[in-house]
């Protein structure tokens, strides 16, 4: 068996790599397969992050609940000669591995301001409107329950929409979902933490100390000037990011933003293409098959040319993109809610300002985000500033509008801003887990309902219409 190449057979390589014993091989992608069949689904994301926040939650309030918080609160410490660096185990998911999370973002942003929904304002019009209502309308409702109190400062709490959760309700509502839909909710998702970001940025960083931005500069500076000597290598980039992340964090800037800012300067063109990509591959492909004395001096650098071409055939957005996203979908986000979910139900209240910030969450999202998403999309369309997208009607809108209610990952992640440890944060990440879990039932019974109606109508007679 082989594939005809240049009127050629070629033969198949071995299954096998050499040195491998294949009974094991065998039975290793046995095992593996229903992981990898796992992975390969887009609900399994919110599926580990859910488990991720129950386990959490029962942890907290088991009789091992001060292993859970003692766990978090396990001292780190980096030292390199006279310079050391110390946090505990919560500070480094919170304000560095999440500074992943955010760069991964910042990729997000920038592939859909090039080439997506972001890319002109007449395509952006719509969920920049749904997103814009989807924000203001539930930190409306926050501010109000909570206005006079201190806990008001928790009004960003309902603004974000958690994306893993948002998409895998709609999976799961199958294929009568419009596909345009799913691209909507996409790009309002990417709006949607945008402004989350900005909040971030400007009402949820401390006190801001000038030298910091010092180090902001410099680590941006590098950045740029190692785009312009045509540095590709992704790994050369830490060094200068680290320096960016440490100048935010001096700053009072929370740290994390200085991962979406990485990810919005990174090169979003590729250097190759398809064209070229097929060119490199060709001319090495001949110059490999040409009979020469010195095969193994000829193969080394044609190799190298192949492996450039494929790997520079993408945009370093689009690479890094799909090398992170894994990681951070199944490591960095599940382990964000193992480490903030967990609350103790003790330690919650329903009382004087908890109750005020129970009520403004979870009105804010499950109410607040429909409402917005609902009433801002209908007045960009009257005021023909945008328009719905082939095949999505406003039934389809009402439900995009109720799952935009789950809040999960960023909502907790603004609420430790907002609040110190105690009974208001306590009842916050409450008010999240329960608001966005009546969020997703809604948005499913609600789906399930809209869209069978709408399949029925697509397959009634036109005479019966």
């Amino acid at each position: 068996m082989g594939d005809l190449i240049g009127g050629k057979t070629a033969a198949t390589p071995h299954r096998n790599p050499p040195g491998s014993w294949a009974p094991a091989r065998r039975f290793a992608r046995r095992a593996l397969a229903p992981v990898e069949k796992f992975l390969a689904i887009e609900t399994s994301s919110g599926v580990l992050l859910l488990a991720s926040a129950l386990v959490a939650l029962i942890w907290a309030n088991s009789p091992w609940r001060e292993l859970y918080r003692a766990l978090w609160h396990t001292p780190l410490a980096l030292r390199a000669g006279p310079l050391s660096f110390e946090c505990d185990l919560h500070f480094l998911i919170n304000e560095g591995l999440m500074t992943v999370f955010f760069f991964v973002v910042g990729l997000e942003i920038r592939a859909e301001m090039h080439h997506g929904q972001l890319s002109s304002l007449r395509r952006a019009a719509l969920p920049l409107a749904a997103a814009i209502g989807g924000m203001m309308i539930p930190a409306g409702i926050f501010a109000a329950v909570n206005l006079g109190e201190a806990s008001a400062k928790g009004w960003g709490i309902p603004m974000a929409t958690d994306i893993a959760f948002a998409v895998g309700v709609l999976t799961l509502l199958g294929r009568r979902v419009p596909p345009a839909l799913r691209v909507l909710l996409l790009a309002l998702a990417v709006i949607d933490d945008i402004g989350a970001i900005v909040v971030i940025a400007i009402f949820y960083s401390s006190g801001l100390v000038p030298v910091g931005l010092v180090g902001v500069g410099v680590g941006l500076c590098a950045i740029l000037v190692m785009r312009m000597l045509g540095v590709r290598a992704p790994w050369a980039y830490v060094p200068p990011a680290v320096v960016t992340w440490s100048g935010a964090y001096v700053t009072g800037i929370h740290p994390t933003l200085a991962g979406v800012i990485v990810g919005l300067l990174t090169p979003v063109r590729p250097w190759f293409g398809r064209e070229k990509l097929v060119q490199q591959v060709a001319g090495s492909i001949d110059s490999i098959r040409a009979p020469s004395e010195r095969e193994e001096r000829r193969l080394l650098p044609e190799v190298a040319r192949i492996e450039e071409a494929t790997r520079e055939a993408l945009s370093p957005v689009q690479r890094i993109q799909s090398a992170l996203h894994g990681w951070v979908a199944f490591g960095v986000m599940p382990l964000f809610a193992l480490a903030n979910a967990g609350v103790g139900l003790g330690d919650a209240s329903l009382s004087g300002q908890s109750l005020l910030v129970f009520l403004g969450a979870s009105l804010g999202l499950v109410v607040g985000k429909p409402v917005g998403v609902l009433t801002f999309s209908w007045l960009a369309t009257r005021l023909r500033v945008a328009e719905l997208p082939p095949g999505v009607t406003w039934p389809h809108m009402a439900v995009l509008g109720v799952v935009a209610g789950i809040g999960f990952t960023m909502s907790i992640f603004i609420s430790a801003l907002a609040f110190a440890d105690g009974a208001n944060l306590e009842t916050s990440k409450i008010a999240i887990l329960i608001a966005s879990g009546v969020a997703a039932s809604l948005a499913y019974g609600t789906g399930r309902v809209v869209f069978r109606s709408k399949a029925r109508e697509a397959d009634a007679p036109a005479d019966a219409r």
